[in-house]
């Protein structure tokens, strides 16, 4: 016959070792779930670059909220005034629809909420360092639609405002935006 005493240790040990084994499961799961999101990520944006899918999950990018990351240009362009006046709102609208982001979808929510307010700097930083990577990744045709497509959306945004009768349509902080937005897709070449 086992004594008490033992019993008690017994379970004691069993109760320690699936608190651990829970904490050991618990990890694995979070890394399988984070090893999944950045091959969700990878698939979506075409990027490969571990450091960067891991930089785009830090800053809890999404691969349903990539469509709304990929107009973050615009939303720097519209806010390099210090506000979003109704004609580039307009624009940014408009750019939304034609990247397919629906009324009801999480990336519409995310650009309203930056539409409203200003995104952090490190946002547009995030940005130019996915950008890099993709491009890394993109064939010279595909590279060339992208940049001119984000650049074009851009430059609508930032003429959206308007000027007086022609001049001045678009600001000097708009501008450098612009010119911060061509120097992204610029690719050094090995």
């Amino acid at each position: 016959m086992t004594h008490p005493i033992f019993k008690e240790a017994r379970l004691l040990e069993e109760a320690f070792f699936r608190k651990r084994d829970a904490a050991l499961l618990g990890e694995i799961n979070k890394r399988e779930a984070i090893q999944t999101r950045k091959n969700t990520l990878a698939k979506v944006s075409g990027i490969k670059d571990e450091k960067v899918l891991g930089q785009l999950i830090e800053h809890d990018i999404h691969a349903e909220t990539l469509a709304a990351f990929s107009l973050v240009p615009l939303i720097e362009v519209a806010w390099a005034d210090g506000d979003i006046p109704p004609a580039e709102r307009k624009v940014l609208l408009h750019a939304m629809e034609e990247a397919g982001i629906q009324r009801d979808s999480v990336a519409y929510q995310i650009m309203e909420q930056w539409m409203e307010r200003r995104p952090e700097p490190k946002l547009m930083k995030l940005w130019k360092n996915y950008t890099q990577a993709l491009m890394g990744e993109l064939t010279p045709e595909a590279q060339k639609l992208i940049r001119q497509t984000v650049l074009e959306h851009a430059r609508a945004v930032a003429e959206a405002a308007g000027g007086f009768l022609g001049f001045g349509r678009v600001s000097n902080e708009e501008n450098a935006v612009l010119l911060t937005l061509e120097e992204a897709f610029r690719i050094e070449r090995k």
